[in-house]
């Protein structure tokens, strides 16, 4: 069965609790991981948010997983929270539940980039 990414994209946040760019800021001053997979030229163009970690889609996973000798070294284990930022919230939706399949239960997303600086929150 072939699926649409319109379809893979509802599947996904149908598993997810989307914060809110205010309760994402909190999640990370109580010690989340927040996580920004935007590329540096769409970081460079919309800004950054102060103390996200800055791992770029394409190797998330990697730098995540516990087992890998490529994994970040703020990542103390699976049951950590770990929220993840794209600028509108899609590419984040997906690579959330990616992190929810590798067993990162407390894995969600924020709302994106845009959301966040429309929220009036810090922006670097």
């Amino acid at each position: 069965m072939t699926k649409t990414v319109e379809q893979v994209l509802i599947e996904a946040r149908a598993r997810l609790r989307r914060l809110s760019p205010a309760e994402a800021a909190d999640a990370q001053a109580a010690g989340a991981l927040l996580v920004d997979t935007r590329p540096a030229a769409q970081r460079e163009r919309e800004g950054e948010v102060p103390g996200a970690l800055v791992i770029e889609r394409n190797v998330l996973e990697w730098r995540l997983d516990p087992a890998s000798p490529d994994r970040i070294p703020e990542v103390t284990g699976h049951d950590q929270v770990v929220v993840v930022v794209c600028s509108e919230g899609y590419s984040s939706s997906l690579a959330a539940a990616t992190l929810q399949g590798m067993g990162f239960c407390n894995a969600t997303l924020a709302g994106g980039f845009q959301a966040w600086k429309a929220a009036g929150l810090p922006v670097g």
